[in-house]
């Protein structure tokens, strides 16, 4: 089977390897005409930032950058990457990266033409009827991660340098106009990052699966973005150059970020807090605390996991899945704890006041609490 097609679900999507060549005519199907190329600093450099600025420079689009992006994007960043777009005279953006680089640049593109400040725009009610829609520039998508799946999605997760709270903005006109999925640009992944990005699929899907709320659609795509995941990231992360598995991860980054629109959990309620405040990788932050979640969620969620289980070919019911899990976190090096990765047990009560009011945690099968939210952090740190 050639893993190669063109979608229109939930946008255009140009899946297939070596489709990035497209990049030019996807600007042009998206009206732009002077796009800025936005990354983050380690991709900058790269041969992979370095070809997709040669294939607009060689249609007449010109060669621009920007990559002053953090690996948790905040609003400092996002002034900067508005001020380059607006004195470049750019029409549009190509989203170029990782789920920082996707986030920054659609955010570029969404502010770039607004008058009030990107808060104003959080994920909440209908505060994104607030932006001018007439001056939402367009944006290209071009994922070289699979995992956040923010290639197919309609927000951009933005910091407050001032609070360190992450918060989402949200606009149906942040979604790309077109995506190129071009899973050879995944190829020269560190392991590390593969199986970061890899779980936060992972668990963008586990999550949307677990979640209380009705949406039939997006628990399909969850439950098949789980066998994904459970196949091909293991393949991926010991053979780089596996392309099969490697196409697979991506299709599963975007199915992931497809079904949350069903809701997410407190693994993203606590993952946020600690990138903010600890500077983590988000989705290797998400597999740390996957196991206590799914311990706190276990008393409502246990049949449904359990059917999961039976279709990932996994026996044992919901113990059989929480075993897999454990040992696929072992297999891709994930750290136990986050005291593993640097976080410490003096920020507690500001991590639990932060999960609290993210909007990930209403989708939880299990109500959080100020007592079992600092019971998970607790068992996690």
């Amino acid at each position: 089977m050639k893993l190669e097609g063109n979608w229109s679900y939930p946008t255009a999507v140009r899946f297939g390897a070596g489709r990035i060549r497209e990049l030019a005519e996807a600007c042009k199907a998206a009206g732009i005409s002077k796009p800025l190329l936005v990354t983050d600093r380690g991709l900058a450099g790269m041969d992979i930032t370095k070809n997709a600025l040669d294939i607009l420079e060689a249609a007449g689009l010109g060669r621009a950058m920007f990559s002053e992006v953090d690996p948790n994007p905040n609003d400092k960043n996002l002034e900067a990457g508005v001020k380059v777009f607006k004195d470049g005279g750019h029409d549009g953006v190509v989203a170029f990266g990782g789920g920082s680089g996707l986030d920054l640049g659609k955010l570029i593109a969404f502010m770039a033409g607004q008058t009030r400040p990107v808060w104003d725009f959080e994920d909440i009610g209908d505060w994104w009827t607030r932006a001018d829609a007439s001056k939402i520039a367009p944006n290209v998508a071009v994922p070289t991660t699979a995992g956040t799946g923010s290639e197919v999605g309609r927000a951009g997760v933005v910091t407050n340098s001032k609070t360190h709270v992450k918060k989402i903005i949200f606009h149906p006109k942040v979604l790309p106009s077109v995506v190129i999925c071009d899973p050879e640009l995944t190829v020269g992944m560190p392991k590390a990052i593969t199986a970061g990005t890899g779980m936060d699929a992972f668990a963008h899907c586990l999550e949307a699966y677990s979640s209380a709320f009705y949406h039939p659609m997006s628990q399909g795509i969850a439950l098949e973005g789980l066998r994904l995941v459970k196949e091909y990231l293991p393949r991926a992360y010991h053979d780089g150059a596996d392309l099969e598995a490697r196409a697979h991860m991506m299709s599963a980054a975007a199915m992931g970020a497809v079904a949350f629109q069903k809701g997410l959990g407190a693994i993203h309620a606590l993952s946020h807090p600690v990138g903010a405040l600890y500077n983590t990788h988000h989705g290797t932050t998400n597999a740390v605390v996957m196991p206590a979640v799914l311990k706190l969620n276990r008393p409502e969620i246990e049949p449904r996991i359990a059917s999961a289980a039976a279709y990932l070919g996994i026996s044992g019911g919901f113990d059989g899945f929480f075993d897999f899990v454990m040992n696929l976190r072992a297999e891709l090096g994930i750290p136990d704890r986050l005291g593993d990765m640097g976080v410490g047990s003096d920020r507690i009560d500001e991590m639990v006041e932060m999960a609290l009011v993210d909007p990930s945690g209403g989708g939880n099968p299990v109500k959080l609490t100020a007592a079992n939210t600092k019971a998970l952090f607790e068992s996690c740190i």
